[in-house]
């Protein structure tokens, strides 16, 4: 059957089965605007604004199966200035979230430029692979993927994921060179229960093209496969790694890259008030030309305090720290949440040349300083 003639086949399945009269419309949206003032080799100042505007429409094709289609789209501008000797201005309008997604109570089809983010770990991640969340952001701001991705939901609590990308040439996660725009980025993931928690297993492959300038200029695709495995128990204290290995191979030399990363953390609430939350998690991040051989290797560690103060105020702090350039990352946030408004204020103390080598879930602005938010939500 033709392009053509399936699409027609499914536009008339939905129109003989949709209920119009119970179809939903919703819209909403979020506007923030920020205050940043920051020093690292001199003064920098920052102001912006911010709005997130999402519409969603829902259909009930039949008995507990709908079709929904979610669109927002992420606009701001923003001012800056350094010493005051300098300014730029920078806006920008592009699209955010947009989907349209087949549901039942086990199954999910969902379609368009999407959030997949999973996984144990919470601060440093080494299955972040197509999100860059900083857990210090009250938004949880993050640029979305293209492509399809289903998921089944077994009664005995496994589930299965099934995914294919394409159209993605902006790096994402951990990536240092994006895909390869139109070629196509299949995956999968299995999650199982066991005795006190759950384990689960992914994996996804890509091709990319790479560019070194020394010895001499080049230009060169890589075929990359990665492997994942994460899991999570409650045994009083709650107890998550999180792993994954990856092969880079040059098509051009044969030459083989192996990448790996593993974290281990362990989090407690303790009966101190309305209750202290502790995070704490280690990752090992190494590259070698073997699975497990010698290569560069990176140590980072990383702390969360979160103490609720009352039903409407959260203090948080966090600190990071990265063990082979001895350099610490810190962060101290109060948030107040008033129906729908939210107000945060946070300082930062961080290097003022942050490492490449400390990797993205320590990024942040360079130095130290204040930030301001307010976000509306409607």
């Amino acid at each position: 059957m033709s392009v053509r003639k399936y699409s027609a086949c499914l536009v008339l399945l939905v129109a003989t089965f949709a209920d119009a009269s119970a179809a939903t419309f919703e819209f909403n949206g979020r506007a923030s605007g920020w205050l940043v003032a920051s020093w690292d080799t001199s003064f920098v100042g920052q102001a912006g604004l911010r709005y997130l505007p999402e519409a969603r429409f829902t259909v009930p094709i039949c008995r507990q199966v709908a079709v929904d289609a979610d669109a927002s789209v992420n606009g701001f501008a923003s001012a800056g200035t350094r010493s005051f000797d300098s300014t730029d201005f920078e806006a920008q309008v592009k699209p955010y979230r947009a989907t349209v997604r087949l549901s039942s109570p086990r199954f999910e089809a969902r379609a368009g430029l999407q959030k997949i983010n999973f996984g144990s770990a919470m601060l440093l991640r080494p299955l972040m692979w197509f999100d860059r969340v900083d857990p210090r952001d009250p938004l949880e701001l993050t640029d979305g993927v293209y492509g399809l991705l289903a998921r089944y939901y077994f009664q005995n609590n496994i589930n299965i994921w099934g995914w294919g990308l394409l159209g993605n040439s902006s790096p994402k996660g951990w990536e240092v060179y994006g895909s390869e725009r139109w070629n196509l980025e299949p995956g999968a993931r299995v999650q199982f229960p066991v005795p006190l928690g759950e384990v689960a297993a992914s994996y996804h492959c890509r091709r990319f093209t790479s560019r070194t300038i020394t010895p001499e200029p080049a230009v060169y695709a890589v075929n990359e496969d990665r492997l994942g495995i994460d899991g999570k128990w409650d045994v009083g204290v709650g107890v998550l790694f999180e792993a994954t290995m990856g092969r880079q191979v040059d098509e051009a030399r044969w030459d083989t890259m192996w990448q790996r990363m593993a974290t281990f953390g362990l989090d407690y609430t303790f009966g101190i008030g309305s209750g202290l939350g502790v995070i704490a998690e280690h990752m090992l991040v190494g590259a070698a030309d073997r699975p497990f051989g010698s290569g560069q290797n990176v140590q980072l560690s990383a702390l969360m305090l979160s103490f609720p103060m009352g039903l409407l105020d959260n203090l948080r702090g966090m600190v990071y720290y990265d063990w082979n350039n001895e350099d610490p990352y810190s962060y101290l946030g109060w948030q107040r949440t008033l129906d729908n408004w939210i107000f945060s204020v946070g300082a930062f103390w961080n290097p003022d040349q942050p490492a490449a080598a400390a990797g993205r879930p320590v990024a942040g602005a360079a130095g130290k300083g204040v930030r301001v938010e307010v976000v509306f939500n409607h």
